[in-house]
């Protein structure tokens, strides 16, 4: 079954998030929009790339109203002695979440059992907690930061305007669709 439209699962973890351990739970994400970026692992290869992608482009996911949560199934602790030795990590200001027991990876479905890690997944959650954006990858395929936020001020688009659809490599300010019978066949 698809996670699509489905609202997220109750969970409480330890995140590290500017120099703090805090607590976050799935009401957390409630409220505004929200982006859980799920990655295998802490002092890795790919993860740092992604990680610090997003960081250049938080500004502008706060700038949305996008919270973004990483996610490993790394601890609290190991996520800030990764912050504070890897000059790409120092960057990061959104909440790194530890998730060693996998509860929150199985919520979301990324869960890979035999290793006890996450695979590269990223869900995109709108304020009433829906998921609304699902994207998955192979461990050794690294995800881009813009990508994801034209996708997410997609999301915001359609979620402001009823009746109306973002086409293919759709950008803010460009045309959108009206799906109606008079568009069958002319597109």
């Amino acid at each position: 079954m698809s996670l699509l439209n489905t609202e997220i699962l109750p969970f409480k973890a330890t995140a590290f998030h500017n120099g703090d351990f805090v607590e976050v739970t799935e009401q957390d994400l409630k409220g505004k929009w929200s982006v859980v970026f799920f990655y295998p692992a802490d002092f890795t290869f790919v993860c740092p790339t992604e990680l610090g992608d997003l960081a250049d482009e938080y500004e502008e996911f706060k700038r949305l109203g996008v919270e973004i949560y990483s996610v490993s199934t790394d601890t609290h602790f190991t996520h800030k002695a990764w912050h504070e030795t890897s000059d790409t990590i120092a960057k990061l200001q959104y909440p790194m979440i530890g998730d060693p027991t996998g509860r929150i990876s199985r919520n979301f479905q990324v869960m890979i059992e035999e290793d006890g890690l996450a695979e590269r997944g990223t869900f995109v959650i709108n304020p009433e907690g829906q998921i609304k954006i699902i994207e998955l990858n192979d461990g050794g395929v690294g995800r881009d930061a813009s990508e994801l936020l034209r996708k997410v001020k997609a999301a915001q688009y359609i979620a402001a305007h009823p009746g109306e659809v973002c086409p293919a490599k759709w950008k803010e300010g460009a045309e959108t669709l009206s799906p109606s019978l008079d568009l069958v066949g002319k597109i």
